[in-house]
């Protein structure tokens, strides 16, 4: 890998973590993909000794890499998850970039799969909001580039008892139909510009199909469902656009993966 490395520059398995499926490809390293993206089925019950021993046979049908990127559907902090609504709760408190360094033998970070898709279609300028939908809802948050983490957008209320996931989320698509779903996420959608003043709304995620791309508000832009994996390489580059994702002064409180160890 090493030798690797000299001659095609560092490469990066970016792993995207769903409640329904786990999506790898590899990027070089200017963030370009290198690889056909290769998804599997989410183990069930989605466990963290199941999902690894499935990224792990992912990597090893990948081109040689040198570093990993995780996008992780709940909260993380400094490599370890706090919360996956839609996997298992023994995800509480799991070492996950440890675990994979161990098992992949090299470098991983880890963030929020809302978090990397972000990373993956922003421009870095203003401020600008995420929401993947899937099987549940995705959220993110960037000013001028630098992401403020953990928003969690899903668990808040939105309307008669229910939050905007058990509102927006695939459980609820199913129920309602293609017509009044889309329906709740056009609500959602002018709840959440007068709430985050955002300049730009990007949506993503399997379900974001479901929206026009000719029926949507000029500040809202439909990004496809890739940009979770393309957007790995910024846990690594530090950069989206022109912008840093990862100032000095955010190192710690607002990173989404701990400083150089």
């Amino acid at each position: 890998m090493a030798e690797l490395a000299t001659i095609d520059g560092v490469r990066t398995l970016a792993v995207d973590i769903g409640g329904t499926n786990v999506k790898v490809l590899v990027l070089d390293e200017g963030g370009d993909a290198i690889s056909q993206r290769e998804k599997r089925p989410t183990p069930r019950p989605a466990v963290p000794a199941a999902m690894i021993d499935l990224i792990v046979q992912l990597a090893e049908r990948q081109p040689p890499y040198q570093r990993v990127s995780v996008g992780f559907p709940g909260v993380v902090r400094h490599g370890v998850t706090w919360t996956a609504p839609n996997l298992h709760p023994d995800w509480r408190g799991f070492p996950l970039d440890q675990v994979l360094e161990e098992r992949l033998g090299c470098p991983v970070r880890v963030c929020n799969d809302a978090d990397m898709q972000g990373f993956g279609a922003i421009a870095g300028e203003g401020l600008e909001m995420v929401i993947t939908l899937g099987t549940g809802l995705g959220s993110a948050l960037f000013v001028d580039g630098i992401l403020v983490p953990n928003l969690e957008l899903a668990h808040h209320p939105f309307g008669d008892g229910k939050t905007y996931e058990q509102w927006l989320g695939n459980a609820s698509l199913e129920a309602l139909g293609e017509a009044a779903w889309e329906a709740k996420l056009r609500e959602a959608i002018e709840l959440m510009r007068r709430t985050f003043n955002y300049d730009r709304l990007y949506i993503g995620g399997g379900n974001g199909r479901l929206l026009q791309r000719g029926d949507v508000p000029d500040d809202v832009v439909l990004v496809d469902n890739i940009a979770g994996l393309l957007g790995g390489i910024a846990l690594w580059t530090g950069v989206v656009g022109t912008r840093l994702v990862r100032a000095p002064h955010s190192v710690g409180a607002y990173c989404p993966v701990p400083a150089e160890r």
